[in-house]
């Protein structure tokens, strides 16, 4: 955890020292040959050699700008994983990284060397000697002769042919006109990329636009065209992105690979190194996007007893990683320091700091979310339909609640025979009578958004039928569910988790939060935020649940206020109002505007 005392994370030479503190800790990880990191705990579906080599070269996200931007701190870090690169690409060497197949995760790897050769190779290239250099060339090269998947994944390929291109060596060209134009095939329109038709997620802004202005800045003179393209589509989205934060600098908890954390400020990042603003954005306030998701994450407990990051979202946790998450994986977040390639003097690092509060309702109809906020920007909670994901862990939670909260994030389910275990927070879920499994929204047979309201019909479960509509008015919304069934069933309705508050060190003493519930509401509040939901119609009894530890991805100990129902065979409606306050507030009952809204959804 980053001293935001010693380091209060404004300054160029504060980002500097922040990159520096987190590489520290993984020298002592290096492998003898210097080629690859230790790796222990926890595993992913690739190799622990090919794990080691991950961790390695990801620092090379935070030593590639340091030494474009001529940082004297990265010399003794580049010593070292200058050696590690040279044994590395070295067949004869114990510690070589091997040749690799089809769909192999190294490609990912290679993508920060290309980005090395192509914008440092005084350094990445031309320090190393002739049989070196062959090594280095013959190992990527590698990437151009095997098949990779097609999504995001090729530009990883457009890069290291970048890096070829600058070094004067062989670039596959064919592969690279291909690549490039899968990459704008992906374009949909203001600003949004998607590799996949229902993932709308975090990979627009750290993969496509991160490296998409990475090659503008690249190849101006060259491809001017096309970098045009790209500055464009960057531009177009900066005010949309920015909905995602709230005015801490935490943004959305949503979508796969959540463990990158502070990769959520990449992009920001990029948009400075390219040079590139957008309209109602200014340097200051670009740069207060940037540090102010540093400060946040560098103050919480995600790092492990020697200060390396660990797999998790708000703590170490594995319990919502995905099977390509090893231990090295976090460090793909370093991408976000990629503003240290410019110096001190550039206008980015002499700006000053600007705070900036987006809509208070913002419709983003391409990504499927609609985001509000107070008046102080205190949180921001997005809606959202239409989005799925179907190769990932817990992809159900991670896209597919009603609502997610840059407060309180969202739980995943352990398992779904309790609703303690199953955490099914911002979601409806239901089970036949007496017995089977709770299940939720897994996927939409049909959705619409307007700039008030969502809607979406959906089948949590064979035998039953539900159409939803959800209102938001601030940090209150309303739902409504009408639900057909062909069976008994029993429902439960979730609002927000919210994190235990202990006021001892003993799950037998008493819980400062406040917790209530009857038979019209169930709220939690105290120090770390507060929620409520309202019974409108349709439910029989409020319960603040404890849910299982590590369900959350923000807290390890939360509560959840719940609605309870049992429903016939036959067509019933249920409505409720939740609440939500990043303060310790709760209201007792709902204020005039929603008790409107409710009675008109």
């Amino acid at each position: 955890m980053l001293d935001l005392k010693s380091n209060p994370l404004i300054t160029r030479q504060d980002a500097v020292r922040a990159a520096v503190d987190m590489l520290k800790p993984l020298v002592p990880r290096l492998t003898p040959g210097k080629a690859r990191l230790t790796v222990d705990g926890s595993g992913a579906y690739y190799a622990e050699d090919v794990a080691g080599m991950e961790g390695f070269s990801r620092a090379l996200w935070a030593l590639v700008p340091m030494l474009m931007g001529k940082c004297p701190e990265a010399e003794p870090f580049w010593q070292l994983w200058r050696e590690g690169i040279a044994n590395g690409v070295d067949p004869a060497h114990p510690e070589y990284w091997g040749d690799i197949g089809d769909y192999d995760q190294r490609m990912v790897e290679m993508a920060v060397m290309g980005t090395g050769l192509c914008f440092c190779p005084e350094r990445f290239w031309a320090e190393f000697g002739p049989a070196q250099q062959n090594n280095l060339y013959r190992w990527l090269n590698q990437i151009n002769l095997h098949v990779m998947p097609a999504n995001n994944w090729r530009f990883f390929r457009i890069l290291v042919n970048l890096g070829f291109l600058k070094t004067g060596r062989p670039v596959n060209e064919a592969r690279l006109e291909e690549d490039l134009g899968l990459m704008e095939s992906f374009y949909v329109g203001d600003g949004w990329y998607f590799d996949a038709p229902t993932k709308r997620d975090y990979y627009t802004l750290w993969g496509f636009h991160f490296y998409s202005l990475l090659y503008a800045a690249a190849m101006q003179t060259a491809d001017p065209e096309r970098c045009r393209r790209f500055v464009e589509r960057a531009r177009l989205i900066a005010p949309r992105f920015a909905c995602w934060f709230d005015r801490e600098g935490r943004a959305l908890p949503y979508g796969r690979s959540l463990t990158y954390r502070f990769c959520q400020g990449s992009y920001w990042s990029a948009m400075a190194f390219a040079g590139v603003t957008a309209e109602g954005l200014d340097l200051g306030e670009l740069k207060g996007f940037l540090l102010r998701n540093l400060r946040f994450w560098l103050r919480m407990p995600i790092f492990d007893w020697s200060g390396a990051l660990t797999v998790g979202y708000g703590y170490p946790n594995l319990c919502a990683a995905e099977g390509y998450n090893a231990p090295g994986s976090p460090y793909w977040g370093l991408k976000t320091f990629f503003a240290l390639a410019l110096p001190k003097e550039h206008p980015f690092w002499q700006a000053e700091e600007k705070p900036y509060t987006p809509p208070a309702q913002f419709l983003d109809g391409q990504a499927h979310l609609l985001i509000c906020r107070d008046e102080q920007n205190r949180q921001a909670v997005a809606y959202t339909a239409g989005n799925h994901a179907w190769e990932h862990m817990h992809e159900d939670e991670k896209y597919e609640k009603f609502a997610y909260s840059t407060q309180f994030a969202f739980s995943v389910t352990k398992e779904a025979a309790s609703l303690s275990k199953g955490a099914f927070d911002s979601m409806l879920a239901v089970r036949r009578t007496g017995k089977d499994l709770w299940h939720g929204r897994s996927g939409c047979g049909s959705f619409a958004f307007t700039r008030d309201s969502v809607t979406f019909s959906w089948s949590p479960v064979v035998g039953v039928e539900i159409d939803t509509v959800i209102a938001p008015r601030g940090m209150w919304h309303v739902r409504k569910h009408v639900i057909r069934t062909a069976y008994e069933i029993e429902a439960a309705e979730g609002a927000f988790s919210v994190q235990k508050d202990w006021a001892g060190s003993r799950p037998c003493e008493r819980i400062a939060s406040r917790l209530e519930a009857d038979e019209s509401r169930a709220a939690a509040y105290g120090a770390y935020g507060s929620s409520a939901i309202f019974a409108l119609r349709g439910y029989d009894q409020g319960e603040v649940i404890h849910t299982e530890p590590n369900t959350n991805l923000m807290y390890p100990r939360c509560v959840l206020p719940t609605l309870h129902a049992r429903l016939l065979p036959g067509e019933h409606i249920l409505i409720c109002a939740v609440f939500t306050d990043a303060q310790s507030v709760c209201p007792k009952s709902l204020p005039p505007e929603v008790q409107r809204l409710a009675e008109e959804i």
